[in-house]
């Protein structure tokens, strides 16, 4: 089974089982709560957690508040490594009191752009796949989070779960989250024993957090001059942040994992087998004449241990 780390890292108590309630439920399943300014616990869950941001959440954030991309990581995240892998991430800094810093006594100054995190919550969603099921899609299902401070699960109102996602706009963000949380589950399907390279972690930690750093790597000649990118595509990204967006996905796909999704130039991949050829042949070259030095080495000594049993 694997969880969805954005939706599960909410639940500040995450390792008591107590909090989770033990049935599996699917989009048609109830769910009892709602949280307003009228709950005694209202905005409780908003300290002392953990609110790791996809790339979709920090782009949709730093666009409400005017920032970019540099001035959003550096004055509301910390970095961090994502749950059970070596991918570099962020999540929102708290303040010296433990709360998240858009959170007043009035509720969430960000409420409409809020992370995706925090749309789930008390949901949480995870997959499952069938040990004798290889090659077949996954099953969605989800769980109730129910903490005892919380309130919300005493309120009248009732819906289905998928009533819930639509109320909380969390199918937009899934929508938007999905490419990125793919390479994610992809990387821990790996497991610890693989590890990736520092250029590659920083081209992730590049491409997820910070699309203006990624957008000028993208538009370098170094990059133009290496990967086949048509000139529709290059026009989209180069004002749509959202375009860019779904662009890194394919590309850390492409570069990290080996997907066809952006391609090589046919001349640089040319360029790059005749330079391997090359080394080869050189290392070829190498080989050999080390191997006649040696050989050479060993006929003199052979040699010389002749000469000295014949004087005997």
């Amino acid at each position: 089974m694997a969880d969805q780390t954005t939706h599960k890292s909410l639940f500040k108590e995450a390792n008591n089982p107590s909090n989770i309630m033990p049935a599996k439920l699917t989009r048609d399943s109830n769910l009892k709560f709602r949280c307003h300014p009228g709950v005694s616990c209202f905005t409780a869950c908003c300290g002392n957690v953990n609110i790791f941001l996809t790339p979709y959440d920090i782009l949709r954030i730093r666009r409400a508040l005017n920032l970019t991309a540099d001035e959003f990581l550096l004055r509301f995240t910390t970095p961090v490594f994502l749950e059970k892998t070596d991918m570099p991430g962020v999540k929102i800094h708290l303040d010296a009191e433990g709360r998240c810093p858009f959170v007043t006594d009035e509720g969430c100054t960000i409420y409409p752009h809020r992370p995706t995190t925090c749309r789930y919550y008390p949901v949480g969603m995870s997959f499952f796949h069938g040990a004798a099921e290889e090659g077949s899609g996954a099953e969605e299902f989800y769980f109730l989070v129910k903490e005892s401070h919380c309130k919300g699960h005493d309120e009248a109102q009732m819906m289905t779960i998928r009533e819930w996602r639509q109320d909380q706009g969390i199918d937009e963000s899934d929508e938007m989250n999905k490419e990125w949380m793919e390479l994610v589950m992809r990387r821990k399907s790996f497991g610890l024993q693989a590890t990736l390279s520092e250029p590659a972690q920083k081209m992730f930690f590049m491409a997820s957090t910070d699309l203006d750093k990624f957008r000028t790597y993208v538009f370098s000649p170094s990059f133009l001059n290496t990967y086949d990118i048509n000139e529709e595509t290059l026009n989209q990204i180069r004002e749509d942040d959202v375009a860019l967006m779904k662009f890194s996905f394919k590309y850390l796909a492409s570069t990290l994992f080996g997907v066809e999704a952006v391609k090589i130039k046919e001349e640089r991949l040319k360029a790059k087998t005749d330079e391997l050829r090359q080394k080869q042949a050189e290392s070829e070259q190498t080989a050999e004449q080390t191997y006649q030095e040696l050989k050479a080495e060993r006929d003199r000594m052979q040699s010389q241990i002749s000469q000295k049993t014949k004087k005997k």
